[in-house]
């Protein structure tokens, strides 16, 4: 097949909604589709796009990002020059200048398409009136004329539904991870080692981007209240600012923790599975995560996890890899102390979260269901 994905944003510090098309679109490639990207220039290196030769990638100048709208009018021409060159078109988010734009010529040459959210459907937080005034021009007819809806949680599949999708045209597929990646592991130590921290000390590690919505207010808050032998625990933030970090900033500064917190900034590669693998646990506490990729990063290290139970995620984890917590400070607390008091707990839910992803969330394995998903679409 020849397959056009769509995605706003493609450079890996905008996190999972990136990470999706990048590996998907690799994973496609490697079983003899051929695959193209169109998509924002927005914080995208020309090496990153040249270290996946096998993709045509194509990026388009941003004018304008407010709000996460990344607008692109280089894409206008090329999608009326190519649109009918390919098979079918996979949108990634919802919320974008880039669907507005595929979506017309896509009815226009009669292609199919299906739309994957990533969870952007939801209204939430600072955008909820610029994307109530999208549904009504635009969104509802992106999702309405769309052949399948691909969902990464039953939760997500239950936000298309009230937006009056027919559960019929929805499929639920999760996300995965490239288990090569992490076949290699560093030695343990090696983050340590890197930013003085010696081997007593117990890390809470947090990666991803530094965004309200991730719950950091909370995972700080709880942070604070460690008691015992963890008074000298770390908590450990890495990613890129996403609007955050002076925020979260001053409150470590007003719960007098700046000592105890390390930001790292992103990282990638080797130091991003150093940080992982010397983590005694690693913390997802947002207030609204419809998935959650670097939970599964987490397993596949080997390192537990905690997550809140407002992340879609949860009841995949739950008991299995790590552990499942309210939205609440104090019962976050309670669940760090006892998570990092208890070594064989931690050992059992590492191992255990390292079958769970190599069986289930591999990448080969979520490729072979999207391509069902368009096979489906093509032929009825």
């Amino acid at each position: 097949m020849r397959i056009l994905q769509v995605t706003p944003f493609f450079s890996p510090v905008h996190g999972g909604s990136a990470e999706v098309p990048y590996q998907l679109s690799k994973e496609l490639a490697k079983r003899g589709h051929e695959v193209a990207v169109y998509t924002s220039d927005y914080k995208l290196s020309s090496e990153y796009i040249n270290s996946i030769p096998e993709i045509e990638v194509r990026s388009f100048k941003t004018w304008l990002g407010m709000a996460k709208f990344f607008t692109t009018p280089g894409i206008v021409v090329q999608v009326k020059k190519t649109i009918k060159n390919f098979d079918i078109v996979h949108m990634h988010n919802y919320y974008t200048f880039q669907n507005i734009i595929v979506h017309h010529y896509v009815k226009k040459h009669d292609i199919p398409y299906v739309l994957q959210a990533h969870g952007s459907v939801a209204t939430y937080f600072e955008r909820g009136s610029l994307k109530k005034i999208f549904d009504a021009i635009w969104g509802y007819a992106i999702l309405k004329d769309a052949s399948k809806l691909i969902a990464v949680t039953p939760t997500e599949a239950e936000r298309y539904k009230s937006m009056g999708i027919r559960e019929d045209k929805i499929e639920v597929v999760p996300h995965g991870i490239d288990p090569t990646e992490f076949e290699d592991l560093p030695r343990r130590g090696e983050f340590r080692k890197k930013y003085g921290l010696n081997d007593y000390q117990s890390i809470i590690l947090y990666l991803g981007r530094i965004n309200k919505i991730k719950g950091l207010d909370l995972l700080a808050s709880a942070f604070t209240g460690l008691a015992g032998d963890f008074n000298e625990a770390k908590l450990v933030i890495v990613g890129p600012d996403d609007g955050y970090l002076p925020a979260l900033e001053r409150l470590i500064k007003q719960l007098k923790i700046e000592e105890k917190v390390l930001f790292t900034g992103p990282l990638y590669g080797e130091e991003k599975l150093q940080a992982y693998v010397d983590a005694d646990v690693y913390v997802l506490p947002s207030s609204y995560e419809i998935f959650g990729i670097t939970v599964l990063e987490a397993c596949v290290c080997g390192t537990p996890v905690i997550v809140t139970d407002r992340c879609g995620i949860a009841d995949i984890i739950d008991n299995q890899a790590g552990l499942v917590v309210p939205y609440d400070k104090n019962q976050l607390q309670d669940v760090l102390q006892h998570v990092l008091s208890d070594d064989q707990m931690r050992q059992r839910l590492g191992n255990s979260g390292k079958s769970l992803v190599r069986e289930q969330f591999n990448w080969w394995k979520i490729a072979e269901q999207i391509e069902n998903v368009y096979r489906g679409v093509q032929y009825g």
